[in-house]
């Protein structure tokens, strides 16, 4: 059972975290070590030809780990993100993308996780990250 809520981190993006709001960020579902996110399509995360930008995956990748590292630690407002790399596979046309994230590793002090960036209703892996987040 997850140390959070899907309810309880969604309440968190609305209070903590207005960009991932912005962007329409949000956790469809949550176990402990793993979580799925959608960011639904919107004109404002297009680049001028219609392919979704890349610091728009990098958030929603930032996002998706930050709720695996509190799905095993709880409420945790500042654990933060201490290293992001991402690689980017294909272009996203105009489409939601859904975020697959799980966690790698958790110690007293850093988490390391992993995600997958897949276009909505296909299987196309449009990016990978892993991060690693400090915990306080």
């Amino acid at each position: 059972m997850p140390a959070i809520s899907a309810e309880e981190f969604n309440a968190l993006l609305t209070e903590k975290l207005p960009l991932a709001l912005a962007l329409g960020i949000r956790l469809e579902s949550i176990g402990k070590g793993t979580a799925r996110l959608i960011m639904p399509f919107a004109p404002l995360l297009t680049r001028p030809v219609d392919v979704v930008c890349g610091p728009a995956l990098m958030t929603l990748a930032d996002v998706a780990l930050y709720a695996v590292v509190l799905s095993t630690i709880g409420r945790q407002e500042m654990a933060v993100t201490s290293n992001l790399n991402i690689s980017f596979l294909r272009k996203a046309e105009r489409c939601d993308i859904v975020a697959e994230a799980s966690l790698l590793k958790q110690g007293r002090r850093l988490a390391m996780g992993a995600v997958e960036l897949i276009a909505a209703g296909t299987d196309e892996l449009v990016a990978h990250a892993t991060a690693t987040y400090a915990i306080p």
